[in-house]
C-alpha cells in the first residue's frame, strides 16, 4: 500500500511532536498493581473521567483504586485542546430534533456544572493552572448553514444556556456568523488533574499505573491534529471551532516562553482517510491562511470516542452488570464531559440517582437519534474488514525508503513492514488482535491503526489505544 502523498512526502512535519501540556509538566510513576487489593470502587482508566471520579468518591469516604493500563493523564487527556466549554458545535439543535428540551437542559446543566466543579477546585486548592474565563464561540463559513446557528441559539436557550447569536466574531479572518456562550473555560488539564492525582494515595487511595483498562464498545473512534503555533500578531480573545467535515478550532494558551495560539482539526476516522503526515500539514496550511504565523513549535494529534447520537454514555454497563459502571463517548469534548461524568457516576454509585443521568444512560437507544448513525458505522467496521482482505497486496517484495512502510503477505502471515530512519526494519503482524481486522500505517505517528474499531499500536507492536488489549505479534526477533 503507498503510505504517503508522494508530492508532499519529503516535506518536513511542522513543530516538535509533543504535547505541550506533556512537554510542561513532570511525569508520574505510580507502581503498577502487585497482587491483590480490596477497595469500595476500582476506577479503570486514569484519564480526567476516572480522576475525578476518584476524587469525587473519596471526598464521599470511599476507598478508592484508580488503575491505568499505560501512565496517568498521557492518553487522550494528555493531548486534548482543552476546551472547558458547554458549547459543543451545534450539538443543542441536534438533541432537542433527537430527543426533547428536556434532554437537552440536562445535557447543557452537566456540562455547565462541570465547568463550575473545575473552577471551584481551582480555587480553594490554589491550583497554578492557567485557569481563564472565556467566551466559546461556534461558527460557520458558509451561507447556507447560517439558519443551522439560528437554529443552535434557539434550542441551547431552550436548554437554559444564554445563547448569542453574533454576526462577527473576533477573528482576523471572515466568517459567516457564529453563536456564543459567555463565562466557559480553559486551562492546564494536566496541571490541574495532576494536582487531584497526588491527593488520591494516603487514605485509603491508591492509583494504580502500567495495569490493564477495559474498553466499551457502541461508539466510533477518530483523530483529530493540533498545532501550538507562535503568532507575529494578537491572538483572537476567546475560543473558536469552526463546524464541518474537518472541524477548526483555535485557542491561546500561556506557555515557558510566551502566548501560544493552538489550532486544531483534520478530524477522521481512526485508519482511515489516507495520510496523516499530509493531515499536519493541511492543518499547517490552514493556520498560516488565518494568521500571521511566527513559528510552530509542537503538533500532537488526539483519538476521541463518538457515540451515534453524540450524547456520552455514562451511567450503569448494562441491566445484568450491578455494580459496574463506564464513561466514554466523550467526542471530542472530555474536559467538560469527562469531568461532568466524574460527578454522575460519584452520584450513582453512593446515592443511587443523579439528576442529568437518564440523559446519559448507556443503555438508552432511539432509533430517531443515532439508529441511522449506527447502521451506517456498522456497515463501515463491514467494508473495511472485507475490503481490505479482499484487497491487500500478496507479494513479499517489498522496497522501503526510511520511514516508510507497508503492508505485504509473506507465506501465511499478513505483515506490517516499518523501516526507520537509520534503516532498521520492524515487522509485525499487520491483523489487529481485537477482531482480525487488517491494519493501515500512520505516517504521522509511525503506528499501525486499525480502520475498523480504532485500536492503535506502535512500529514494534506494543498497545496504544484500545479496543485491542494484546501487542501484535513481532515477526522479526528470529532476523
Amino acid at each position: 500500500m503507498g503510505t504517503t502523498d508522494k508530492a508532499d512526502e519529503h516535506e518536513s512535519l511542522p513543530g516538535e511532536p509533543r504535547s505541550l501540556w506533556l512537554d510542561t509538566t513532570p511525569e508520574t510513576d505510580f507502581d503498577p498493581l502487585d497482587g491483590d487489593r480490596r477497595v469500595d470502587v476500582a476506577v479503570v482508566g486514569g484519564g480526567i473521567a476516572g480522576i475525578t471520579t476518584a476524587t469525587h468518591l473519596q471526598e464521599r469516604g470511599r476507598e478508592v483504586a484508580v488503575l491505568e493500563a499505560d501512565r496517568v493523564l498521557e492518553a487522550v487527556t494528555g493531548h486534548t485542546t482543552a476546551k472547558l466549554t458547554s458549547k459543543h458545535g451545534l450539538i443543542y439543535r441536534e438533541i432537542v430534533s433527537n430527543y426533547d428540551a428536556e434532554t437537552a437542559r440536562k445535557y447543557a446543566a452537566a456540562n455547565e456544572a462541570a465547568i463550575e466543579d473545575v473552577a471551584a477546585r481551582v480555587e480553594e486548592r490554589d491550583i497554578d493552572c492557567d485557569f481563564r474565563r472565556r467566551s466559546a464561540y461556534t461558527y460557520v463559513a458558509d451561507r447556507e448553514k447560517r439558519q443551522n446557528v439560528r437554529e443552535e441559539v434557539s434550542a441551547a436557550r431552550k436548554a437554559g444556556i444564554d445563547a448569542v447569536f453574533v454576526e462577527d466574531p473576533p477573528l482576523p479572518y471572515d466568517v459567516e456568523c457564529a453563536v456564543r456562550f459567555d463565562d466557559q473555560a480553559q486551562f492546564h488539564p494536566r496541571k490541574y488533574l495532576l494536582d487531584l492525582v497526588e491527593s488520591i494515595p494516603g487514605d485509603g487511595g491508591d492509583v494504580y499505573e502500567r495495569t490493564r483498562a477495559l474498553y466499551f464498545a457502541r461508539q466510533f473512534p477518530k483523530r483529530s491534529y493540533v498545532l501550538a503555533t507562535r503568532l507575529a500578531e494578537a491572538p483572537p480573545d476567546g475560543t473558536f471551532y469552526r463546524v464541518g467535515d474537518t472541524s477548526f478550532s483555535v485557542r491561546t494558551q500561556p506557555g515557558p516562553d510566551g502566548e501560544y495560539t493552538f489550532v486544531g482539526g483534520q478530524n477522521h476516522k481512526t485508519g482511515q482517510g489516507g495520510s496523516t503526515a499530509e493531515r499536519y500539514r493541511k492543518l499547517a496550511r490552514q493556520a498560516r491562511e488565518h494568521f500571521d504565523v511566527e513559528s510552530i513549535d509542537y503538533r500532537w494529534s488526539t483519538q476521541d470516542y463518538e457515540t451515534s447520537d453524540r450524547i456520552p454514555f455514562v451511567g450503569k454497563l448494562g441491566p445484568t452488570t450491578d455494580g459496574v459502571y463506564v464513561a466514554t463517548g466523550f467526542g471530542g469534548w472530555g474536559m467538560t464531559g469527562g469531568t461532568a461524568a466524574g460527578m454522575m457516576l460519584a452520584d450513582l454509585i453512593t446515592g443511587g440517582s443523579n439528576p442529568w443521568a437518564d440523559a446519559f444512560d448507556p443503555m438508552r437507544f432511539d432509533a430517531r437519534a443515532g439508529g441511522k448513525e449506527l447502521l451506517t458505522e456498522n456497515a463501515n467496521v463491514a467494508k473495511e474488514f472485507l475490503g481490505d482482505w479482499a484487497t491487500k497486496p500478496l507479494t513479499s517484495v517489498v522496497t522501503l525508503s526510511p520511514g516508510d512502510a507497508t503492508v505485504t503477505r509473506e507465506g501465511g502471515s499478513v505483515v506490517g513492514t516499518y523501516r526507520d530512519d537509520d534503516g532498521k526494519e520492524y515487522k509485525v503482524s499487520a491483523v489487529c488482535p481485537h477482531m482480525g481486522c487488517l491494519l493501515e500505517w500512520n505516517d504521522g505517528e509511525r503506528s499501525w491503526d486499525c480502520p475498523c474499531h480504532g485500536s492503535r499500536f506502535t512500529y514494534e507492536g506494543e498497545v496504544l489505544d484500545g479496543p485491542a488489549n494484546a501487542d501484535l505479534s513481532r515477526l522479526d526477533l528470529d532476523d
